[in-house]
């Protein structure tokens, strides 16, 4: 059976330059998607650190505090989160301008997130790629960079440049790099944990036909977990044919719609195991198994352990 997830590697390390007047909810879209991916997976994906340039606490524009874990000097990694969000005009003086430059050579990836990407500019980092910046800041951005081919996107990716366009736009940006390095579905997993239906959207910010195919699929199959339909019941109410069902599946999400629809099924199972005190018969009921011995044989084959020893553990 495939599975949702790549063979386990390092975790990426990621560095998060925050700045006075930061946009904690940007923040947050960023790093919850993160820290879900790896309670999913059940080992690290992702490691963060918050850095400043200076060791000195920072404040958001709601006045959240955080205490960084160390200074952008000291620091390096595989992909640099540049947030400065509110004043940042006022940021891109000649020692950050320095020190951005620097941790370029140490970092493999640099991405400003909301209007980070001012920053970067400023620095001469983004120079002949393709970028966005928060909206309202796109035409300013455009006349003061005109090296920079600005894009009103929700986020884009060049090479080893990645820009994001605002805090919601961070979220999708995080689906993509979870989905691309780990597997879509694990992205869809992340994106249902958090409710967010269809959220993973395309750079210019819109779900292709296939997408809406496949989230309509995925939509009616979370609604009837207790009672699995079969596939062609859900390509029906999704608008689409099985066949087409079956190959959009494949391409976006590596999998076939039975083989997505058991994983939906057992993520609620194993739920209920490590989050309630139900039976196991129970949860095979609730997760659409009329036989709990075989939802038990299902669940060691998806998660590597029985659900008792889950709950044990």
């Amino acid at each position: 059976m495939q599975r949702w997830t790549k063979p386990r590697a390092a975790a990426q390390q990621i560095g998060i330059l925050l700045f006075d007047g930061f946009s904690n909810h940007c923040l947050a879209n960023t790093v919850e998607p993160l820290r879900a991916a790896n309670t999913l997976a059940r080992h690290s994906l992702y490691e963060w650190r918050f850095l400043t340039c200076a060791a000195d606490p920072v404040s958001s524009s709601s006045g959240l505090q955080v205490h960084p874990h160390g200074t952008l000097a000291e620091a390096a990694g595989d992909m640099l989160m540049v947030m400065p969000s509110y004043g940042f005009r006022q940021l891109g003086t000649w020692p950050v301008q320095t020190a951005l430059r620097a941790a370029a050579r140490r970092f493999g990836v640099l991405a400003g997130m909301d209007t980070g990407s001012w920053l970067l500019a400023e620095a001469g980092l983004l120079d002949g790629y393709r970028a966005t910046i928060h909206w309202e800041e796109l035409t300013g951005f455009s006349e003061r960079f005109p090296d920079v081919l600005a894009r009103r996107e929700r986020f884009v990716i060049d090479r080893r440049r990645i820009t994001c366009s605002g805090a919601m736009a961070a979220f999708d940006l995080v689906l993509h790099l979870i989905g691309r390095d780990h597997g879509q579905a694990l992205a869809v997993e992340v994106s249902q944990l958090f409710m967010a239906r269809g959220s993973a959207r395309s750079h210019a910010g819109g779900a292709g036909p296939g997408s809406i195919g496949v989230n309509r699929a995925l939509a009616v199959m979370q609604d009837n977990l207790e009672e699995p339909l079969p596939v062609a019941e859900v390509a029906r109410q999704a608008g689409r044919t099985q066949k087409a069902l079956e190959t959009r599946m494949r391409a976006e999400l590596g999998a076939t719609p039975a083989q997505v629809y058991r994983r939906l099924r057992l993520n609620l199972a194993r739920k209920l195991v490590t989050e309630t005190d139900m039976a196991v018969a129970e949860i095979a009921l609730r997760s659409g198994y009329a036989d709990a011995s075989a939802m038990t044989r299902a669940f060691r084959l998806e998660f590597g352990c029985s659900p008792r020893a889950l709950r044990a553990s």
